[in-house]
This record gives C-alpha cells, structure tokens and sequence, in this order.
C-alpha cells in the first residue's frame, strides 16, 4: 500500500508502532499522505521532527482542532520532545496569536494529551 519511508517517519513522529494502526485499505488520500506527507515531506533535511511538529501546532492551532492538537501532542511526548511545562507555555503564546476561543481548543487538546501521557506512565 505505502512506502516503507513514510510509515518509518509516521512512527518516528507519532511514536512506535503508530503505522501498524492504519487502516488495511487503502484510499489515494492514506496513500498520498503516507507516501507523500510522511516519505517526503517530514522526511527531508533541514528541519528536525521538532520544528516541523512545532509548525504543524501553530498551524492547526489556528484552525482550533483540539482533536488534532492532542495528536501531535501525543507525538511530541512519546518522542520526549517537548515538557509538560513547554507545551503550557505553547498554550499561552498561541493564545495572542490564534485567538483565544482557538486557543482555548489548544488547550484542551495539549491537555488531553498530557492527561492521557500521565495515565500511561502511571502504568
């Protein structure tokens, strides 16, 4: 279905045994996002996992999606790339810059995440 490039980034950015969760049929947007989005694009050089997820928060902060907000949250934790206190303070940058009603989705999802990361460390 996709390349074997782009399933290692995928579980490089979201954590180990993330593209074993992908759906076994595929549709041209899966592959295209596999392939394409995770092969090539947070493949490439110049900028690390970090920044790029950094980028990608900023982005969809903007578009308050909390949902999306948690997975890359999620992400950035089990990478051990940013701190619980790190992305609180995210929270609060982006607030001045998505409005607060985005940011208020921002926060709900980076605290969704760390609820969830807690959860599962306790185990």
């Amino acid at each position: 279905m996709s390349s074997e490039l782009g399933r290692k980034m995928m579980d490089q950015v979201y954590g180990e045994g993330f593209s074993e969760n992908l759906p076994v049929a595929a549709t041209p947007m899966l592959e295209k996002t596999v392939d394409h989005l995770f092969g090539e694009i947070w493949s490439r050089p110049g900028l690390s996992v970090r920044d790029r997820r950094l980028l990608v928060l900023g982005a969809t902060a903007a578009l308050g999606r909390a949902d999306l907000i948690r997975i890359q949250v999620e992400g950035a934790l089990a990478n051990g790339e940013l701190t619980a206190e790190q992305l609180r303070e995210a929270v609060l940058h982006l607030h001045y810059y998505v409005g607060w009603g985005n940011g208020t989705q921002v926060h709900n999802g980076v605290e969704a995440a760390l609820l969830a990361h807690e959860a599962k460390e306790k185990k």
